[in-house]
């Protein structure tokens, strides 16, 4: 029987994003480090998304971005440590349970936090320039990884289709 957390929305944002996290780790767990660093998106000029090892390392980046944005603007003065590549999705597995537990710890840090924002001058304002309230950061930061999780899994596939082929 799964536990859940019991702290109300704050309980169930953790929730989803844990399993977001578990679920990408899953997908992660077999990719070799070959696989990790190969070339998978020709097309692309955006330096995040041409290979599985760019895409995890903005995913653990983004992770980190949020609790950062949201420590900011509840007026902590703190510094945004960038992550670099990693080598193998071992580590990317470990990368991801500190990212989700500092998500955690945030909240645990501030446990009467207001999530909700109505006034649109109160929200966040993201680099990309939506405004958010804390409850839509962390929903879209769940988001960020499960459409993550599919464009990996979609790599993988098409790698797994080529290693058929020959």
């Amino acid at each position: 029987m799964k536990t859940f957390r019991t702290n109300g929305a704050v309980g169930a944002l953790l929730d989803e994003y844990e399993k977001a996290v578990l679920e990408l780790q899953e997908v992660i767990k077999p990719i070799s480090n070959e696989d990790l660093i190969k070339k998978i998106n020709e097309e692309t000029k955006h330096p995040d998304f041409v290979s599985i090892q760019s895409i995890l390392t903005h995913v653990v980046r983004a992770g980190h971005w949020y609790v950062f944005e949201v420590r900011t603007y509840l007026g902590e003065k703190i510094e945004f440590e960038r992550p670099t590549h990693l080598d193998s999705a071992a580590a990317y597995h470990e990368a991801l349970s500190k990212m989700f537990v500092s998500n955690v710890q945030l909240f645990e840090d501030h446990p009467y936090i207001s999530i909700d924002e109505h006034d649109v001058e109160k929200k966040i304002k993201t680099k990309w320039g939506q405004q958010y309230d804390i409850e839509q950061l962390f929903e879209h930061a769940i988001v960020h990884i499960l459409r993550h999780r599919r464009q990996i899994e979609r790599y993988l596939s098409r790698i797994d289709k080529s290693l058929k082929v020959r």
